[in-house]
């Protein structure tokens, strides 16, 4: 496996994986590596030839009140683990290589991200989409892979991917939880034996919205009243939204439609964020 740390480099070597006719595939994470990122490689695996991890806590994507130089990193174990996962080459360059001193160009969607995360993060996937345009340019990858639990950013960098006209398939693999329900993140090492009972809650209560859309139940208002009732009775979990989406757009339904709506929330549990998403 290649471990690769400058712009010029990891080009160059996308090109020869190419120039042998492999097809690439790319798999972007922020490091601290976890079985998520580990179903992520499996479906870059199985739809090309040479996979590329790229390893890049994104400082762009971090707002003023959010503390990027906490965020958990973990280099030589996350190079250890697509190792044993038999990854072609892990990319892993500095901030200043991506974003060097004088960096001033950004590139932004105006639409998709502005609800449900772009309410509370306003800068957030100005940062996501100009990383992801970075990271497209410089690997060129015939597929992307995406993981679903950030389902928003999958619809931002489908639409970045169509406006731009990047010549990247997007690939969704499904979003994994851990045995207690809650959805695998980086975050979930945050939180306490009690935050975590209350994270649970999450999980529970888009269950419950799938059962209700399950037993002919249509009205997004009556599926977020009863979610945000569920989430409510946690004492830890502060619901920042519930929404009820379409998934290519993120605008509001004012109907579920079976397998074409997606239920979305963010809530804080105590101190640590996180988001958590099912198809309706």
């Amino acid at each position: 496996m290649l471990k690769i740390e400058s712009v010029q480099e990891m080009r160059s070597q996308a090109a020869e994986f190419r120039k042998s006719g492999r097809t690439v595939a790319l798999v972007t994470t922020n490091g601290a590596l976890h079985a998520g990122h580990a179903a992520l490689i499996a479906e870059a695996q199985a739809r090309a030839q040479a996979v590329v991890v790229a390893v890049f806590p994104n400082p762009l994507a971090f707002g003023p009140s959010e503390n990027f130089a906490k965020y958990p990193r973990t280099p030589a174990a996350d190079v250890l683990f697509c190792s044993q996962l038999k990854v072609d080459a892990v990319f892993l360059p500095a901030p200043e290589e991506m974003f060097p001193k004088g960096y001033s160009t950004f590139v932004t969607e105006e639409a998709v991200s502005k609800p449900l995360c772009g309410v509370s993060r306003p800068t957030h996937f100005r940062g996501v989409t100009t990383c992801f345009a970075k990271l497209l340019n410089i690997v060129q990858p015939d597929v992307l892979v995406l993981g679903q639990r950030d389902a928003q950013q999958v619809a931002v960098v489908r639409k970045l991917i169509a406006d731009l006209c990047f010549a990247t398939e997007v690939a969704v693999a499904p979003l994994v939880r851990e045995a207690d329900g809650v959805a695998i993140a980086v975050r979930n090492r945050d939180l306490s034996v009690r935050q975590r009972e209350d994270a649970q809650a999450l999980s529970a209560a888009l269950k419950k919205a799938q059962e209700m859309s399950a037993q002919g139940v249509r009205s997004p208002d009556r599926i977020i009243a009863e979610v945000t009732h569920h989430l409510g009775q946690r004492r830890m979990v502060r619901v920042i939204y519930v929404a009820i989406v379409d998934p290519v757009t993120m605008e509001p339904m004012r109907e579920v439609v079976p397998g074409r709506t997606l239920l979305a929330l963010a809530a804080w549990i105590d101190e640590v964020r996180l988001i958590d998403n099912a198809v309706l």
